[in-house]
């Protein structure tokens, strides 16, 4: 049994003048106080350190940093909250809603800077929203309704009844509300357990997302007319741009980012389909070090950008239970024995100890779910070796009713003609 967190936010068009009043007050508040807690941080030194773990050295600090640490005191919160509410005309809990975004936007600038992608320069606001705390709403669920307190005895309500949202979070609560100039964004949210019949494990390629389930064997997801139609769009982009054709160029802007989104909206959908009430464990990647210019190549960087393995991460987390693990050694640790490779060169793996041989696509799969085994307390020994001859084929049509294709491969995984027959996903759950 699992529990499933899910989370929805649905945009409610709203033409109050209050609320374009409201943002402005709330980001000139937000600014100021962002301006106090920069003013009061303290900056101390950490030096390199190196530990000793199970007979290894362990650097733990590399070299001498400089560190920020917020002022988080009671005192220093109090006296920020006094000076904000000197100008201050809506209910005083906006005051609060500021401090608390206020904390969360230098939390996120510290993590940031201490990874070395963010520059010592003080934050500054530039999108413009409210976010309302919980305490300033009050949530009429009969009614399908809320109601925003701006100032003592007057209110802001919006109520999606007779939207088309309506259904879908029938049953859920409400978070905390977010304004805009023009809309209200309510995130809706619901819990649920979840009776977990699988897991499938996913290796993120340019190309293809290769999977292992030891009950079905291999799955392999075509990204490539993801990849084409991507391509296609900058050849485009690059035309316009050279020729300064601005709208143009805007124009296959918005195209590529539909046609990105709605591939992985109908990837998602189907894999969710497809494999039902399972976890799927993918790579914690990070995006910014596969762009990077100091750890990546111009060609490779180029070719990392098109490929959306983090939108496709979120979108089926929206919809299914998601588990991420380390992406360190996966492609070159063998699975029966443990052996780690020097290198990584070759498509094709093969154990300098025990030979055993396998493509490196398939063989990150396998040791991924061996390590979200390891995560739940099951040995090494439980190599999955007896699911490695099956092979699943999944597709995603650009249209159509039926946006993804199943098709049983009838080969082996080290190579040979694939022989298969499209089947749809009640011909696929009978087998």
């Amino acid at each position: 049994m699992k529990t499933f967190k899910q989370v929805r936010t649905y945009s409610i068009p709203s033409s109050d003048p209050r609320i374009s009043e409201l943002v402005t007050w709330y980001l000139g508040t937000l600014q100021r106080a962002i301006n106090i807690i920069w003013e009061n941080i303290e900056w101390s030194y950490r030096f390199p350190r190196i530990e000793r773990r199970k007979s290894k050295q362990i650097v733990i600090i590399p070299y001498k940093l400089k560190v920020p640490e917020l002022p988080k005191d009671k005192s220093f919160k109090k006296k920020l909250r006094d000076v904000l509410l000197l100008d201050c005309p809506y209910a005083k809990h906006w005051v609060d809603a500021v401090i608390k975004t206020a904390y969360s936007i230098m939390e996120s600038w510290r993590k940031r800077y201490l990874k070395g992608r963010a520059r010592k320069v003080k934050p500054k606001v530039r999108r413009r929203f409210a976010r309302c705390k919980i305490t300033l709403m009050r949530v009429d669920y009969g009614e399908k309704r809320v109601r925003i307190t701006v100032k003592p005895g007057e209110y802001i309500k919006v109520s999606w009844s007779r939207r088309w949202l309506a259904r879908r979070v029938e049953g859920w609560w409400v978070g905390e509300v977010v304004l805009k100039d023009d809309r209200v964004l309510i995130p809706f949210k619901s819990t649920r357990i979840v009776e977990v019949r699988g897991v499938v494990a996913w290796d993120s390629n340019e190309l293809s997302l290769d999977g292992f389930s030891p009950r079905i064997g291999f799955i392999r997801v075509d990204l490539r007319p993801l990849q084409s139609m991507k391509i296609t769009c900058e050849k485009k982009k690059r035309i316009a741009h050279s020729k300064g054709l601005n709208d143009i160029y805007e124009k296959y802007v918005a195209r590529e980012r539909n046609r990105e989104g709605d591939f992985v909206n109908k990837l998602a959908s189907g894999l969710t389909r497809l494999l039902p009430n399972t976890i799927h464990v993918f790579e914690d990647l990070e995006k910014e070090d596969l762009v990077c210019r100091k750890k990546t190549s111009r060609n490779r960087r180029k070719r990392n950008v098109r490929t959306s393995w983090i939108s496709i991460q979120k979108k089926i987390s929206e919809k299914a239970v998601v588990v991420r693990v380390s992406s360190k050694n996966t492609s070159r640790t063998c699975p029966r024995c443990g052996c780690v490779a020097k290198t990584r060169v070759g498509r094709v793996y093969k154990c300098p100890k025990c030979g055993f041989e396998l493509d490196r696509q398939k063989l990150a799969s396998i040791n991924i779910y061996l390590k979200y085994s390891k995560m739940r307390g099951f040995p090494h020994s439980n190599d999955p070796e007896k699911a490695m001859k099956a092979e699943l084929w999944v597709g995603v049509t650009p249209s159509g009713w039926s946006p993804v294709t199943w098709i049983p491969m009838k080969r082996d995984p080290e190579g040979g003609e694939a022989k298969g027959r499209g089947l749809n996903s009640k011909q696929y759950q009978a087998l």
